[in-house]
């Protein structure tokens, strides 16, 4: 059994247009009149739920009146050479006269009560954006491939890409750094020469205050024993004259 046609009137009648770009949320409206005598239940219904935010999805459009629907795009990264295949569908059915509830009006209705108008999406890229999307990519490609080359290439062959300027100016990095490296070696060497005069110079003094000091004691161990001899025989001479 064939559907009835739709009552409402769509603007646009048969296609979503969306304008890019498309980093952001993109929004299009749709237009839904009711010219009948009668109030018409109506749903927006997608292919593509995820990718989009429609308010008010649902709703009750009035005998003689309209309705704006906000259908807005996610965002998302655009290919040119990718068609879009998500689609809309609006439908409707005419309320009941003595409507309270529009959740049983779907429930209850029959599917030759049920209207539906289809409509397509279709993304629209400006030029002038597109054409700097497309320079944005080719250069991002380019510095990948270079990258990856560049990766791959023996140290030669990297070499042979710079121009002279940078050639002579890695050379003269070298140069200084090669000279720096050779003057913090000197500079090591003097620390560790200085380093061991120090302590040559520590050695012979320790060794001097050593003999010195043997030198005292000798001394006073001699003086010591010739007072011990020169008592003793004082003692034995006082003896004898006692005696």
């Amino acid at each position: 059994m064939a559907r009835p046609e739709q009552v409402l009137l769509l603007e646009p009648p048969h296609e979503l247009k969306f304008r890019g770009p498309f980093s952001d949320v993109v929004t299009t409206n749709l237009k839904l009149s009711n010219p009948t005598d009668r109030n018409v239940c109506f749903k927006v219904k997608t292919t593509a739920p995820r990718r989009y935010c429609v308010r008010p999805n649902s709703g009750i459009i009035d005998a003689g009146t309209s309705i704006n629907v906000s259908v807005m795009l996610q965002p998302f990264d655009y290919d040119p050479n990718e068609k879009s295949k998500h689609k809309f569908m609006v439908q409707s059915v005419l309320a009941p006269p003595d409507m309270t509830d529009m959740e049983g009006v779907w429930k209850e209705a029959k599917p030759d009560e049920l209207m539906d108008s289809k409509l397509r999406c279709v993304f629209d890229m400006p030029v002038e954006i597109e054409k700097t999307h497309d320079m944005e990519s080719s250069k991002m490609m380019s510095s990948n491939l270079l990258k990856s080359d560049s990766s791959t290439l023996p140290p030669k062959s990297m070499s042979s890409t710079l121009d002279d300027g940078e050639v002579k100016k890695i050379m003269e990095e070298c140069k200084r750094l090669q000279m720096e490296a050779q003057r913090l070696r000197e500079e090591n060497k003097q620390i560790r020469e200085d380093d061991g005069l120090r302590m040559r110079k520590g050695n012979v003094m320790s060794s001097q205050h050593s003999s010195i000091g043997m030198k005292k004691d000798e001394g006073l161990s001699a003086r010591t024993m010739a007072l011990i001899v020169l008592f003793f025989v004082v003692g034995v001479i006082v003896g004898k004259l006692v005696l």
